[in-house]
């Protein structure tokens, strides 16, 4: 009689060849593991595209601003900007061959800001049955631009304890910042201008003298300055130097047109610079505001060390450089703007090396002048007219170069506007590299500034 197995022995038989199960089943997992690497391939290709896309088109806008802000470009030729450089990179790097379509540019003048909206159609190295073969990865960003014109005017120490190396970091570093702010900009319709005041126990205002600085010529005219249609210069009169001291009288701390009352010659000036063995003037002369970066640096690379320190004169003449109430004595193109926070940023720039120490208005001999080495009067001068720049909208920054005296660091600080959670005001550089550190953050913060009150 044949004889049948049972069921266990039929699934026995069954198990004993598993070729073919282990084929399947190879099958389905290669089938997954396939999808899975190259789902992952495409993921990391678009996340790699979206990043570099992203880069350019930041890369693109942040230069069209700058651009824009520095006026090398015209509002009008923003797009073209911003597609040349999208069409540079269209054929370099990760993004070869995926060429960058400029959706949309958009140029708010009232935010000023810049936006652009990219894309670009990317092939999937594994096209998928589900996805498709191409993938549109889109970028965008903003960057804000300014169309405000900037005015700076730096007030730079000449004076005795300066000489030697000081000196020579002061020229290097004051040249470069020159270089940083008028950098970049048509010089045809420029956007910044800078002007210098050298100090020391004077300021020399050179061809601004004639029509500002009144010389008294006895004792009895030390007193408040007529105003600039005085007699004497219609009387034969001869003007000894272009030196200017302070204003005297109802507008001392003002910054009143001459044609209201001239700034004074102190007629103990003159004794004052014989007795001391000094210049009565620095040698080198107040420059007006101007794009002419060549002259600027060459009033710069003239400067000579001589003298003690009547800070408050440099102050003075620092905020009538940025003052329109001065433009009636400068030539147009160095006559400074109206006062209006939307369209113009005005910037003073206050360096020492040591104390303000003397000063001829509150003074009544020759010998008073330096008496008390940086007595209360002078540095209240100074303080006094810090204060009323400010509140006029002067932003006031200030470095102390060297500096040992507890009074000037206070002086300084006191002076300078009050920091922001990304701007300080009040530098102080212990040698030549950070006093043209200073001057160069100071720089890039006069141009954040520009773009953001």
């Amino acid at each position: 009689m044949r004889r049948f197995g049972g069921p266990v022995q039929a699934i026995g038989g069954f198990t004993e060849d598993r070729s073919g199960n282990f084929a399947v089943l190879f099958g389905i997992i290669g089938s997954v593991l396939a999808l899975s690497v190259g789902f992952a391939v495409n993921v990391s290709q678009l996340y790699n595209v979206k990043s570099s896309l992203q880069g350019v088109v930041d890369a693109a806008v942040t230069s069209t601003a700058r651009d824009l802000t520095t006026s090398v470009i015209s509002e009008a030729d923003a797009s073209k900007s911003v597609q040349a450089f999208l069409d540079a990179n269209s054929t370099a790097g990760i993004l070869q061959d995926n060429q960058i379509v400029l959706d949309k540019l958009t140029v708010d003048r009232i935010a000023k800001t810049v936006q652009a909206d990219v894309h670009v159609n990317v092939s999937y190295y594994f096209p998928l049955f589900s996805t498709g073969s191409m993938q549109r990865v889109p970028a965008s960003t903003t960057a804000l631009y300014s169309d405000k014109q900037i005015e700076v005017a730096m007030m730079l120490d000449v004076t005795g304890s300066m000489a030697g190396q000081k000196i020579i970091d002061l020229r290097t570093a004051a040249a470069n910042a020159v270089d940083s702010f008028l950098g970049g900009q048509d010089p045809s319709k420029p956007r910044v201008r800078v002007a210098i005041v050298p100090y020391a126990n004077s300021v020399n205002a050179g061809t601004l003298a004639a029509g500002s600085v009144y010389v008294e010529t006895t004792a009895s005219q030390r007193k408040q300055a007529p105003a600039n249609d005085a007699v004497q210069y219609v009387s034969g009169f001869i003007r000894p130097d272009n030196c200017a001291t302070e204003r005297k009288g109802t507008y001392q701390y003002s910054d009143a047109g001459p044609d209201a009352s001239m700034v004074n010659r102190d007629y103990l000036l003159s004794s004052f610079a014989w007795q001391t063995g000094t210049a009565a003037c620095p040698a080198a002369t107040l420059m007006p505001l101007t794009a002419d970066a060549t002259a600027l640096k060459t009033v710069i690379k003239n400067f000579v060390a001589s003298g003690g320190t009547a800070g408050h004169i440099g102050v003075q003449w620092t905020w009538y450089v940025l003052s329109e109430s001065w433009g009636s004595i400068m030539r147009t193109s160095q006559r400074p703007a109206k006062m209006d926070p939307k369209k113009v940023a005005k910037i003073a720039i206050l360096m020492t090396d040591g104390e303000f120490n003397l000063s001829y208005f509150d003074a009544s001999t020759v010998s008073d002048v330096y008496n008390d080495a940086g007595k209360e009067p002078t540095r209240t001068a100074a303080k006094k007219l810090c204060a009323a720049m400010r509140d006029r909208g002067i932003e006031i920054f200030t470095i102390g170069f060297d500096l040992n005296e507890t009074n000037a660091k206070a002086t300084l600080q006191d002076c300078a506007s009050p920091d922001t959670t990304k701007i300080k005001h009040f530098y102080q550089a212990a040698n030549g590299t950070e006093l043209n550190q200073a001057f160069q953050d100071i720089a890039r913060n006069v141009e954040m500034l520009s773009v953001t009150k």
